[in-house]
């Protein structure tokens, strides 16, 4: 564990940050740093949003925004930027492309307990995800970035 802070509406409810990821009120299990899409301190309110798998491809996964989640944290402590440095960390590469129609965000993220990269995409709002000239170019575009960062023995 590396920082903890019970939430507002509840002194039974924790948030708990540790090395693998974030444990969250009433969640069943963690969620990985490599797993958060984006994390939020106002200064009071800790927002989460979750990366959600849309679809299994070779090589990566597509990703979407889950439900974001929030919680009032009174006396923080080291929580909000442990959040913060964490999931920053895990990721070790990311490009935002312009598709033919859209665009597309190529993640490559350190997974805490593995080698090498989880590698991702994110398509923005409005793509034609479906489309076959989409799915080449970002077969394309996750393949130079596994390139580019692979290490030479």
């Amino acid at each position: 564990m590396v920082a903890w802070c019970t939430v507002a509406e509840s002194a039974d409810d924790v948030v708990v940050a540790t090395n693998h990821g974030i444990w969250l009120p009433s969640a069943v299990e963690r969620l990985g740093w490599h797993e958060i899409h984006k994390a939020a301190w106002s200064g009071r309110e800790l927002r989460i949003t979750p990366a959600e798998v849309a679809e299994e491809r070779d090589g990566y996964t597509v990703l979407v925004d889950g439900p974001v989640v929030s919680f009032l944290l009174l006396e923080p402590g080291e929580l909000p930027d442990q959040v913060r440095a964490r999931v920053t960390r895990s990721v070790a590469y990311t490009t935002h492309h312009p598709l033919p129609e859209g665009a597309v965000r190529v993640v490559g993220r350190r997974v805490s307990g593995r080698n090498g990269l989880s590698w991702a995409v994110r398509y923005d709002s409005g793509t034609p995800v479906e489309q076959d000239e989409v799915t080449e170019v970002t077969d394309e575009l996750v393949g130079a970035a596994r390139s580019a960062t692979e290490t030479v023995d």
